[in-house]
């Protein structure tokens, strides 16, 4: 219980310290995604096994978009819909999702670790064998992942419960 509250804490403080000294974001390799920020329509997109390190989405409606087994690390999906997407398999460690709506997603084998993913909504996600390990999401996100976690992560070996914290 302490631990969590300090995961929250530190969570609560690198957001500050991003919205006050924000780092200038790197392009995304991908060919759709031309820009660093990216703020228009892409439901229903495949960027299924792309490289988009780095990459910002913005308001972006992602919804049903296919981004399994792509390279995610430090993304940010900030206040963007990626409601039914797929992320099976997808690497989104050191990313952030900071009000990002995952409703119905996805998120089998994915390897979120050390992710900072507070105010975002995980209603009906599959999180069968994600690893989680070291990533600080809202303790009631938490909760309603915890009911339906299970499995280990294919990459990472890491049990999925665990890596929750779940009881």
């Amino acid at each position: 219980m302490m631990m969590g509250r300090w995961q929250v804490l530190a969570g609560f403080v690198l957001a500050v310290v991003l919205l006050l000294f924000p780092m200038e974001a790197q392009a995304a390799s991908s060919s759709g995604v031309t820009g660093s920020v990216v703020t228009e329509q892409l439901s229903g997109q495949n960027f299924s096994g792309e490289s988009l390190i780095g990459s910002e989405y913005t308001n972006v409606n992602l919804e049903k978009s296919n981004f399994s087994n792509a390279d995610l690390r430090g993304v940010v999906f900030n206040s963007s819909k990626l409601q039914g997407a797929n992320l099976h398999s997808a690497d989104l460690s050191g990313g952030i999702a900071y009000l990002a709506d995952f409703k119905g997603a996805d998120l089998s084998d994915a390897v979120l670790t050390d992710a900072m993913l507070l105010r975002s909504r995980f209603d009906d996600v599959d999180v069968t064998g994600a690893d989680f390990t070291n990533a600080i999401l809202d303790t009631s996100e938490v909760k309603k992942l915890c009911v339906k976690a299970s499995g280990f992560n294919s990459k990472t070996g890491v049990d999925t419960r665990e890596s929750l914290g779940c009881r």
